[in-house]
């Protein structure tokens, strides 16, 4: 990708199979992300997106069931949280916090923020910040931008000045890029190697794309190609020692015929010998540790090209 001023992603090399460690001479890391935004398009969420029966159920039972299941497999999972949704389930986000799950921030309303001014998309972070502070009694140290059903881009969408508010802010990672399958440093400044780490997100892994579509009405649903991208990608990752990332929604996979299928395959995955299950902010903070951009951001100049009409 072309080095863009304050939005790029690197052109670093990646870690090759042999460089990558886990704590404790784990195998492979596998880590489960829940996204709780029930908002469907740019505007972010709105009344009607909170009244709707799918939110309704996402939030009640759907959540419920999701949470017996990663129970069932001792998985501490990192909830995406925006603003909104903190305040408006308080009590559940606590409880979600006590009993050790991460609770990462996913945007003020989970709005499309590209278009927005510089100093109100900081304010809307600090805001978000401070009413997951207020909640759980903790910062949190990751931020989400994940897809919603109506937007155009399957990744999620971000201002030129996101990643920079970021680090000012003191997040310590990005929850969702696509550049890699392991952690990886983000660059917004080539010169003097100013980086966010990104977490791996990759829409073949996250429940919506295949239990939302085609569009509600058709009878139609494609659970069980899920469950199979799951299961050969994990097996991939085994195989290689990288790390395997998937994300859920409540109000999709709270279903109990697909929490069957999710419930199978975390008991595959948590099986197998030297899988480090944990939750985001763990991956970060070993990453941090053990491969910080200081030592291990490996760049070089982009030979990408503009040419006249490009819009690059």
């Amino acid at each position: 990708m072309p080095w863009k001023d304050r939005y790029t992603i690197s052109d670093e090399r990646s870690l090759t199979d042999a460089e990558v460690t886990w704590p404790e001479g784990r195998h492979c890391a596998f880590t489960v992300v829940v996204d709780m935004s029930v908002a469907r398009g740019p505007a972010g969420i709105t009344a009607a997106d909170l009244a709707a029966n799918q939110a309704r159920f996402g939030a009640g039972d759907g959540l419920e069931q999701l949470l017996g299941v990663l129970d069932r497999h001792a998985i501490k999972a990192t909830f995406v949280l925006p603003a909104v949704i903190a305040a408006a389930q308080a009590e559940s986000v606590r409880a979600l916090a006590k009993s050790g799950h991460e609770i990462a921030a996913g945007g003020f309303r989970h709005e499309d923020v590209t278009n927005l001014p510089r100093d109100e998309e900081a304010r809307r972070i600090a805001a978000t910040s401070a009413t997951i502070a207020e909640i759980t009694g903790k910062t949190p140290t990751g931020w989400y931008s994940l897809p919603r059903p109506e937007d155009p881009f399957a990744v999620g969408t971000i201002s030129p000045n996101t990643m920079d508010l970021l680090l000012e802010a003191g997040y310590r990672y990005f929850g969702n890029s696509p550049a890699d399958d392991i952690p990886h440093w983000w660059v917004t400044d080539f010169a003097t190697k100013r980086a966010i780490l990104a977490m791996p997100y990759y829409y073949h892994f996250d429940d919506q794309w295949f239990l939302l579509f085609p569009a509600k009405g058709t009878g139609l649903e494609h659970a069980d190609f899920l469950a199979r991208n799951w299961r050969a990608e994990f097996d991939a990752q085994y195989k290689r020692g990288r790390m395997f990332s998937m994300v859920l929604h409540p109000q999709h996979i709270g279903w109990s015929h697909r929490l069957a299928l999710l419930d199978a395959f975390l008991g595959y995955a948590t099986g197998r010998p030297g899988v480090w299950t944990a939750p985001a902010r763990a991956v970060a903070a070993h990453w941090h540790a053990t491969f910080p951009a200081a030592t291990h951001l490996r760049l070089a100049e982009s030979i990408w090209q503009d040419y006249p009409g490009s819009l690059s």
